[in-house]
């Protein structure tokens, strides 16, 4: 039986202390996001996209010149954020009903996005759509295969959905993105499965 994804948000906000003293900050994720930021430049604007503590995925960012724009659904998670870069931009909404006004040359859900309901995904691939400018990037972790399953958050289970290969790529292409890049628990990245698409 998979958890409630109507929990996910509580579970956050109880392990935020836990769940960043267990996060990995040894960046196995490095070379996704070097991939990802290939076509960008220092000084681009990078949405971090359910960005929690900021570590880390928005530090890397950072550290390499990019101009990032946290948003988490978590007050926990962001007061964590906030105390180690007081001037971050740190905003707190919800992926599903995000709405900030402005476009970003890039965006990444790295271990967010896959706590939505395929539902919820697809209307939330459609509003970052909105959110990239033409030729944006947008990187995703998903799952290999559609259906729900389970994760854990410190000592909380919590629920996880992916549509598949497949879905993504047509619910990108009908919201005028195009997949560049699809592997299935990468070995290289403690098996995440990594999703990388263009706005055309």
């Amino acid at each position: 039986m998979t958890a409630d994804p109507q929990d996910t948000h509580a579970v956050y906000e109880r392990q935020a202390t836990e769940y960043d003293k267990r996060r990995s900050k040894a960046l196995f994720e490095a070379r996704w996001l070097a991939r990802f930021t290939g076509s960008l430049k220092p000084g681009d604007h990078v949405l971090d996209l359910g960005c929690g503590t900021g570590d880390p995925i928005a530090r890397w960012f950072m550290a390499e010149g990019f101009d990032v724009t946290g948003v988490d659904f978590s007050k926990a998670m962001l007061a964590i954020a906030r105390d180690r870069w007081p001037d971050g931009d740190w905003l707190h909404s919800d992926m599903r009903d995000f709405d900030l006004g402005r476009q970003f040359d890039g965006i990444i859900a790295w271990n967010s996005f896959f706590h939505l309901t395929a539902a919820e995904q697809k209307a939330c691939i459609a509003r970052m759509a909105r959110h990239l400018r033409s030729g944006g990037m947008l990187m995703l972790t998903v799952g290999p295969r559609a259906g729900e399953a389970s994760g854990t958050v410190g000592a909380e289970t919590v629920y996880h959905a992916s549509l598949s290969p497949a879905g993504y790529a047509g619910c990108l292409e009908d919201n005028g993105l195009q997949m560049t890049g699809f592997l299935a628990e990468d070995p290289e990245t403690q098996s995440h499965t990594v999703l990388m698409a263009r706005k055309l």
